[in-house]
């Protein structure tokens, strides 16, 4: 019981997200930081208070923070297959520092 609570919590702590789910990742910290700091820009100006537009660009970045930081199951939706490991043998005669490794 324990060690399967271990073993989720390792896993959330990983952080396993797959290359497209980066891309994704990406492209939505880019897409809602532009959003988010064009409505605090726009709403600011409009209202005239500085205040109100840092509140709204400090509350869209923590929620882009919290949008993208964690690793959520759709940033791991098309996992790497890597190739199995194939008959390798380990080097031989290998010298470091004027010593010979076996």
């Amino acid at each position: 019981m324990a060690e399967q609570l271990l073993e989720q919590a390792r896993d959330v702590v990983e952080g396993q997200i797959d290359f497209e789910g980066q891309k994704l990742a990406e492209l939505l910290i880019n897409v809602s930081l532009s959003l988010v700091g064009a409505i605090a820009f726009i709403v600011g100006y409009i209202l005239q208070d500085i205040k109100l537009a840092v509140y709204i660009g400090l509350g869209g970045t923590a929620a882009t923070f919290l949008l993208a930081v964690p690793p959520w199951p759709f940033f791991n939706k098309n996992p790497v297959k890597w190739l199995p490991v194939q008959g390798i043998t380990p080097p031989t005669n290998i010298v470091l520092d004027e010593t010979m490794l076996k």
